[in-house]
């Protein structure tokens, strides 16, 4: 089984956390390895995932544009920038794609990095996605299969009127996408969701996960969110997503 999961929604929504989880969850079950990808130009899945960052796939986009050696070729040097950006952590490679593009023409090595990336990705099975709130990012430069789309909200109306909006954007991108899905984060009491939510999302689709004080601790400490201990209320209800999301992948 081969299997692809992007994350989208607004910021502070709680999506990083869970795309750090569902990693976790992937090399718990033996699911592995999964590449990571960053796609956040506020690029900090790998705080969550407890490893350090060396440096993006932007920061070797503005390389090229001035620091390639002498007698070394532009798809050599990115190939190579992009073997260095690549971290390697227990069960999982990471790679971060950075900050979009900056002022002048980047298509030579934005269409670089897409070639590279596309090859990177086809030797992993399993991979998970942290994409900004409006994906250009991710229709730009990452395969356009996903299996399982990931949208994230809080319990506000702003947050979920973000994620119909980001349903829609994506219907309109030249990609194919399985199955999405709709997580509403940091409920603390039942909710009824307004008319264009049920429209977007049916009640099938529709995940909540609790509210956990220990969530904050852990980010207030600087710790790791994704090595939450098993039995918080975070990652119970995780788990209980994503079993029954790959359940109903697996069925078809």
């Amino acid at each position: 089984m081969s299997l692809t999961v992007a994350f989208g929604g607004k910021g502070g929504t709680g999506k990083t956390t869970l795309a750090g989880l569902l990693i976790r969850y992937m090399i718990e079950k033996g699911m592995k390895p999964v590449l990571a990808v960053d796609a956040d130009s506020n690029a900090n899945l790998n705080e969550v995932l407890g490893v350090s960052l060396n440096e993006t796939l932007s920061q070797a986009r503005e390389m090229m544009k001035k620091d390639v050696p002498t007698g070394m070729t532009k798809d050599i040097f990115m190939e190579m920038k992009m073997e260095q950006a690549l971290v390697e952590g227990d069960g999982f490679d990471l790679i971060a794609m950075g900050q979009p593009e900056g002022p002048g023409c980047y298509c030579a090595a934005n269409n670089l990095l897409a070639g590279l990336l596309d090859r990177l990705m086809k030797n992993y099975q399993y991979l998970v996605i942290d994409n900004e709130a409006g994906m250009e990012h991710f229709s730009r430069l990452t395969q356009k299969d996903v299996d399982v789309l990931v949208l994230v909200s809080d319990p506000s109306r702003r947050g979920l009127t973000a994620a119909c909006r980001i349903s829609e954007l994506v219907s309109s991108l030249p990609m194919r996408v399985g199955k999405k899905v709709l997580v509403v984060n940091q409920v603390q009491e039942p909710l009824s969701w307004p008319e264009e939510v049920v429209k977007v999302f049916s009640n099938g689709n529709i995940y909540t996960v609790p509210a956990d004080p220990l969530l904050a601790q852990f980010d207030m400490q600087g710790k790791p969110t994704s090595q939450l201990p098993s039995d918080s209320q975070v990652v119970h209800a995780a788990w209980a997503l994503f079993d029954k999301i790959l359940q109903e992948i697996k069925a078809g």
